[in-house]
């Protein structure tokens, strides 16, 4: 049945940023469709994160990590393969942003972007994919942004950031999809996140997104559910190397 490609049984998964947001619902996506979370963040918030997956009859562990510091993967790789002896799914999600006109960005800001949203993507991800490669497949799911094809204002490092990621996301679709692993990413419109909290509480900028929306609305986290098991799954088996978009239409305006 088609269904089954679909199933997650079985299959460990880490996912960054964990703790609120995209990466509770892509976290509780995966955990609905069968599979066993390490749960990723900095927050308190991954407890509650946690219970909820639980509470599904999964598996699940939490730990706290400042991914902008490159020591803290090995910590991430060595709790998983410690509880669970592998990983089958890696859900990048971890990142900031830091608005400020271009005239303006300190180097500072720059850095602290630079370091979370890419360095420590790129590394997080060789981390799983030197597990993945022991057993020939795995899955890889970068989170990237629309900036990545568009740029945006007052958001310089990070449209940098996130459009290397995607960049990214090819060459370890070119080196590792011999090994049997699968590297996409998913680029998300406005979503109704913290991140973009202060763009959704000005209602002059909110009115003007909205107008550019086709969809009219703001995208829920739990709609990337679908798209994050179809991407953790078999049914993507052939899907390589590609920067999905869901953005409720902003694009095609």
């Amino acid at each position: 049945m088609v269904l089954d490609l679909f199933r997650l049984d079985g299959k460990v998964a880490i996912v960054t940023g964990a703790s609120r947001g995209l990466g509770e619902s892509m976290a509780l996506g995966l955990a609905e469709a069968g599979a066993d979370i390490v749960l990723v963040g900095r927050s308190d918030g991954l407890d509650e994160v946690l219970r909820k997956i639980e509470r599904l009859g999964r598996k699940a562990i939490a730990v706290r990590a400042d991914l902008a510091e490159i020591k803290s993967i090995k910590t991430v790789m060595d709790a998983t393969l410690e509880a669970f002896g592998k990983v089958d799914i890696l859900v990048n999600n971890a990142g900031m942003v830091r608005r400020a006109p271009v005239l303006e960005l300190t180097e500072a800001d720059w850095d602290a972007v630079m370091e979370l949203n890419l360095k420590s993507c790129f590394f997080m991800a060789q981390a799983a994919a030197r597990d993945m490669v022991k057993r020939k497949q795995g899955k890889i799911i970068n989170v990237s942004s629309i900036t990545y094809f568009w740029g945006g204002t007052r958001i310089p490092a990070y449209a940098a950031s996130k459009a290397g990621v995607s960049q990214f996301t090819k060459s370890l679709c070119n080196e590792l999809a011999k090994d049997g692993i699968n590297v996409n990413a998913i680029a998300p419109g406005y979503m109704a996140t913290d991140i973009n909290k202060d763009l959704r509480s000005d209602p002059e900028k909110s009115i003007e997104l909205l107008a550019r929306i086709p969809a009219g609305r703001y995208g829920h986290p739990d709609e990337l559910k679908g798209l994050t098991v179809y991407l953790a799954s078999q049914a993507s088996n052939y899907m390589n190397g590609t920067t999905v978009v869901m953005d409720g239409g902003w694009l095609a305006r």
